[in-house]
C-alpha cells in the first residue's frame, strides 16, 4: 500500500470516528490522483482539529454541570 493509499485509509478512520447511526464514509481511491501527500495530511490535521475543538467543547459544557462544594 503507498503513503497516499494509507493517509486514504486514516482519513476514513477519521470520518467514520462519530456516533454510530450515521452511515459509514468510504472514499473513492481515484481522488489520489488528484491530491498530493501534504494535502491528505492537511486533510488529516484538519479533522484532527475538529475532534479536539468538539472534545473541548463538551468539556466545558459538562463543567458547567459540575457540583461545586
Amino acid at each position: 500500500m503507498s503513503q497516499k493509499e494509507q493517509l486514504l485509509k486514516d482519513i476514513e478512520l477519521l470520518l467514520n470516528n462519530y456516533p454510530e447511526g450515521l452511515s459509514a464514509t468510504s472514499i473513492d481511491p481515484k481522488i489520489l490522483q488528484f491530491l498530493d501527500e501534504e494535502s491528505l495530511k492537511g486533510i488529516i490535521r484538519s479533522l484532527l482539529d475538529q475532534k479536539e475543538n468538539v472534545v473541548e467543547s463538551n468539556r466545558e459544557w459538562i463543567g458547567q454541570f459540575k457540583y461545586e462544594k
